[in-house]
């Protein structure tokens, strides 16, 4: 298999490239994150009683936008606008910034650009300073503020920050996107109408935040399943490495439809560290694309960084998975190996598994349309898959603390006991079961929303039944990897 258009310059790096940008989304403040009208009215109000000049500051704070010294002009003569910025901007500080309110949906905005993988950068014609004072203050989850910057000039700042979207209120905020080749989207909370932001261009016009988080949830699955669809099928043929979790039978499910299911084929690797369930399922899903289903036997318990259960214990799974796939997929002349790592897998920091699958030229096509789990769930929903609310299912060796030997005994004892909880739970609806091997004794991770609902005692003696001479119910509930929690040092194996 050829992997000279997917390597990266640094192979030591890990897999870098992407088939979409990283999603950036940059803001107006003014009327746009914050209503700041109030503060600034009682600045301008301090201002002319100063200086003893009539101000409307009721048309002042009706078309906030422009640069302060643009509105000085309409009240100040010429020589004395300077002077009168800087007074405005000494007062700024005391009597502006905790007056102003974070317009409706600005909070979920920016967490639903945080649940993207996405970065924020704010651009205002504001003050530098005075943006970053009313950010803290609100406590407004940003990565960049940038001031002093009006109109087209957005867009000097939105390029260096690489953003694809900016939202504003504003028309001169439509010019800064375009500047910057970036999505314009406006929300009518400012001087301008729904009509007149349409009219003047925006490419989308919401009527406030509150909107933005389906906007944008539907605006970026749609770019990144077409850079996932637009990557597949560039690939005659693939072989997809299939565990039978949500993610690989998301993509399984993906490549079939984009080169058609005779042309993809799904690996399940079959070891001791596989839990028996996991099998027959995996079958019936590839069945159900008309996909050819193949399960050959890995050999991991052979290599001894596995069996030594180091923290790099995935590493030698994950090379042995790849090396058993490839003469596979040199037997059906098929062009690719592909895994399910996602964007969250990719940034989750403890994954020696990817680094070992991309030194052996398998590729990441959900990791390089920037699909995060969240996404995957929700288009397999959409797509009917029967995964697509399908619990988590690590191999069976992530149960058993780092350090201990691992050995096929302990896997099936651990696959029994786990085995045992789950059915003895499944009136209850439980999702995740999870039964940690830490040496005779045993944790037991179940769903944090069942714990005070259950009898944890017939849990216990359930797991003890199995070979385990204690147990107990972690009360923090299920969380996954939480077997790293345990490691000394897991920066070295990161």
């Amino acid at each position: 298999m050829s992997t000279a258009e997917i390597q990266p310059s640094s192979a030591s790096a890990g897999p870098l490239s992407t088939d979409v940008p990283e999603l950036v989304v940059g803001f107006d403040l003014d009327m746009t994150l914050i209503d700041s009208r109030p503060g600034i009215q009682a600045v301008w109000d301090l201002l002319a009683a100063e200086t003893g000049v009539p101000i409307d500051t009721d048309l002042v704070v009706s078309r906030l936008g422009p640069p302060l010294d643009w509105e000085m002009a309409n009240w100040f003569p010429p020589e004395q606008i300077d002077a009168m910025v800087v007074r405005y901007r000494e007062h700024y500080p005391n009597y502006a910034i905790t007056g102003s309110l974070p317009l409706p949906g600005v909070a979920e905005s920016l967490a639903a650009i945080r649940a993207l993988r996405g970065r924020t950068v704010v651009v205002s014609a504001k003050y530098a300073p005075s943006v970053k004072h009313h950010l803290d203050h609100l406590g407004l989850d940003v990565d960049e503020p940038v001031g002093d910057l009006h109109g087209a000039d957005k867009g000097i700042a939105l390029r260096e920050h690489k953003a694809t979207i900016y939202v504003g209120d504003h028309t001169a905020d439509i010019d800064g996107a375009r500047a910057a080749g970036a999505v314009a989207v406006s929300v009518a909370t400012g001087p301008f109408s729904a009509d007149e932001l349409r009219a003047y261009g925006a490419d989308v016009v919401l009527n406030d935040l509150t909107e933005f988080p389906a906007w944008l949830d539907e605006y970026v699955l749609e770019q990144r399943l077409e850079a996932l669809m637009e990557r597949l099928a560039g690939y005659k043929s693939m072989v997809v490495a299939f565990s039978g979790g949500a993610d690989s039978a998301f993509l399984l499910a993906a490549a079939a439809r984009a080169i058609g299911p005779a042309n993809v084929v799904a690996a399940t690797a079959v070891s001791p560290s596989l839990p028996v369930a996991e099998l027959e399922p995996a079958a019936r899903f590839a069945d159900s694309l008309g996909v050819r289903h193949v399960t050959p036997h890995t050999h991991e318990m052979d290599r001894e960084g596995y069996q030594a259960n180091a923290g790099d214990r995935c590493y030698f799974c994950k090379a042995e998975l790849v090396e058993t796939l490839q003469p596979i997929a040199d037997e059906f002349g098929i062009d690719a190996i592909a895994t399910g790592t996602n964007a969250d897998d990719a940034i989750a920091g403890f994954r020696p598994g990817i680094r070992a699958a991309f030194e052996r030229g398998a590729i990441t096509p959900l990791r390089d349309a920037r699909l995060t789990k969240a996404q995957i769930r929700e288009t397999s929903r959409s797509w009917g898959l029967e995964t697509s609310d399908k619990p988590a299912a690590a191999c069976l060796s992530s149960r058993i603390a780092y350090g201990i030997r691992i050995t096929p005994n302990l896997l099936a004892r651990v696959d029994r006991a786990e085995q045992a909880v789950r059915n003895h739970l499944t009136q209850y609806g439980v999702q995740n079961v999870r039964v940690r091997d830490l040496g005779e004794s045993a944790s037991i991770e179940i769903d944090a929303g069942l714990l005070g609902t259950v009898d944890t005692a017939a849990l216990v003696e359930l797991v003890r039944a199995e070979g385990f001479t204690a147990a107990a119910v972690d009360a923090r509930g299920f969380r996954s990897g939480s077997m790293n929690e345990r490691l000394p040092d897991p920066e070295r194996f990161r």
